[in-house]
């Protein structure tokens, strides 16, 4: 079985899986992951947003080091290679920063199109596959 790396973060697995944001009804802040209070003006007044698929990768970098402690990936610090992260900026709802499909930096430029995805994580100790978010570029 899939699942996603956190409870009520996305609506994967399924069809056109989303990340879940949440909106104040108050000051109609965005954010994500979904929170019980708004971190604009405190409101309890939040409702759950599933927010946009596609976006533009607003800024960059590349991690060439081993996360270490609590890492839960299936890569052993000996085999690490680098990953890419980026802020990517969801239509014009909200930027959301995570890991990228793409780690080459010659491959990789700010203001191209990403796409939401999800890539395998780890398995847990159920045996089931863990899924995280992740952006990839828009061929």
């Amino acid at each position: 079985m899939q699942r996603a790396i956190a409870q009520g973060i996305s609506t994967f697995p399924g069809d056109d899986p989303r990340l879940i944001g949440g909106r104040c009804g108050d000051c109609d802040a965005i954010a994500f992951p979904l929170q019980q209070l708004c971190p604009r003006c405190s409101s309890p007044n939040i409702s759950e947003e599933l927010l946009p698929n596609r976006g533009t990768l607003a800024a960059w970098t590349t991690q060439g080091f081993y996360p270490g402690f609590g890492y839960k990936g299936t890569e052993p610090a000996d085999a690490w290679e680098p990953i890419g992260v980026g802020l990517v900026q969801l239509g014009d709802v909200i930027k959301v920063e995570g890991r990228l499909t793409e780690s080459d930096p010659e491959k990789l430029e700010t203001g191209m199109a990403m796409e939401l995805t999800f890539v395998p994580f780890y398995t847990d100790d159920e045996g089931n596959e863990v899924h995280t978010f992740a952006f990839a570029p828009v061929a």
